[in-house]
């Protein structure tokens, strides 16, 4: 339909599937009303404080699989500050659907025919089962149009109800005296960028009235147990038949063995991977003994180094007894997995020291200890938290600015 602007002497020139009802010129924003006969006729001219719209009436592109053309807009205002921008797209066979943008967030809407009663305002409204709950009702403002349009622009406010349960909305309006009710979804700026490849798109803010949270609480939960249930289950399974066990002793004299290698027997660690426990002790006293201990993969050849110092010293100074050190030192060796080792231990003393003779090396693979799981499961735990508070504050953003806001007391 080619419509010409007396105003601005504008063209536009866009097939539409119906009859056109109102016609504004997209350049200086002229008001058309057909008359009786079919024929648009100036009526009145939008003066706007909002004159930006990412799409151009005539624009094409794709939508949940469908071409459409963008054949309208509307600019709608609740106050000074607060106003969206809401495109009407009309697929090939003529079905019309509507694109509400805010703060660039997108929602996409089509219109239903359950009939909701807006003017009593109820808390909730069910629509295929779902239930919804009131967000705000107010009276809005045409702050701006252009485009073909079906019906004929209100002179006076739309009085509007809006129900969600993100991602999804219920908007119901009431325009010249007849209900009309739109369900809508959240639709990402990434899925319109695809489907409008060259229409630029304002930035997205702010939490969007029907944009999901990053995360499903309660699926997050259930994946997380479920985590939680295999790990538990696995480790039980690999260790359940593993028990602790004493795998060298030796106890080694300074005059035989002082700064020579004591090479151990061969021993064999079945099961998973446990931490071993090596306890040296030796009677120092004022004194200091060393041991170097290495454990040796006999299947890799792969050795694993520990140099250990046995210190014990004590004195009297200033009327106060006092000690230092221990007469016996213990570590660990983690994560020593099954297999073929022997131990190779160097031991040595002060060389001052004539009364200790004697040092005592004992080794034993452990039982496996489920101090890791745990880390694992208090992590998940912590990050849960950590999502659910994010979610509270996700949401408390989201209804802000609702009379009907679940957080208001908060």
């Amino acid at each position: 339909m080619k419509v010409p602007c007396f105003s601005c002497n504008t063209v536009t020139d866009l097939d539409v599937g119906f009859d056109v009802v109102n016609f504004v010129c997209p350049n200086c924003h002229s008001l058309y009303s057909s008359d009786g006969d079919g024929q648009l006729r100036l009526k009145s001219k939008f003066k706007p404080e909002v004159n930006d719209f990412a799409f151009k009436i005539g624009d094409k592109g794709i939508l949940k699989g469908i071409e459409y053309t963008v054949i309208a807009a509307i600019v709608k205002k609740v106050s000074q500050s607060y106003n969206w921008t809401e495109y009407i797209l009309e697929s090939p066979k003529g079905d019309l659907v509507y694109l509400s943008e805010s703060d660039g967030n997108w929602i996409f809407l089509t219109e239903i025919e359950d009939q909701f009663n807006a003017k009593q305002h109820p808390e909730i409204v069910t629509h295929n089962g779902i239930v919804f709950d009131i967000y705000e009702y107010c009276d809005v403002d045409i702050e701006n149009a252009q485009g073909y349009f079906d019906f004929s622009l209100p002179v006076y406010k739309i009085h509007m109800v809006e129900y969600i349960n993100p991602p999804l909305m219920i908007s119901v309006e009431k325009i010249n005296g007849i209900e009309t009710a739109f369900l809508g979804e959240y639709i990402s700026k990434s899925e319109i960028r695809k489907g409008f490849p060259t229409v630029n798109l304002p930035y997205q803010t702010g939490v969007n009235i029907t944009r999901p949270y990053y995360f499903d609480l309660r699926n997050t939960a259930i994946i997380f147990c479920f985590v939680a249930l295999i790990i538990v289950c696995v480790n039980w399974l690999i260790y359940k038949d593993q028990s602790e066990q004493s795998v060298f002793y030796k106890e080694a004299t300074f005059n035989e063995f002082n700064n020579k290698e004591i090479f151990g027997s061969s021993f064999v660690l079945k099961g998973g991977s446990a931490p071993m426990t090596i306890r040296v002790s030796s009677d120092v006293d004022n004194s200091w003994a060393n041991v170097d201990i290495a454990l040796v993969d006999e299947n890799t050849n792969e050795e694993l180094h520990a140099n250990k110092d046995v210190e014990y010293y004590h004195g009297y100074t200033d009327g106060e007894n006092w000690t230092e050190g221990d007469q016996s030192v213990e570590f660990n060796i983690c994560g020593v997995k099954a297999g073929k080792y022997h131990f190779v231990i160097t031991p040595q003393k002060a060389p001052e020291d004539i009364s200790n003779n004697v040092i005592k090396v004992n080794a034993i693979w452990n039982k496996p200890s489920f101090y890791n799981v745990w880390i694992v499961i208090g992590f998940m735990i912590v990050v849960f938290i950590v999502i659910r508070y994010c979610k509270i504050n996700f949401e408390k953003k989201r209804w802000e600015y609702s009379d009907y806001s679940p957080y208001q007391d908060e």
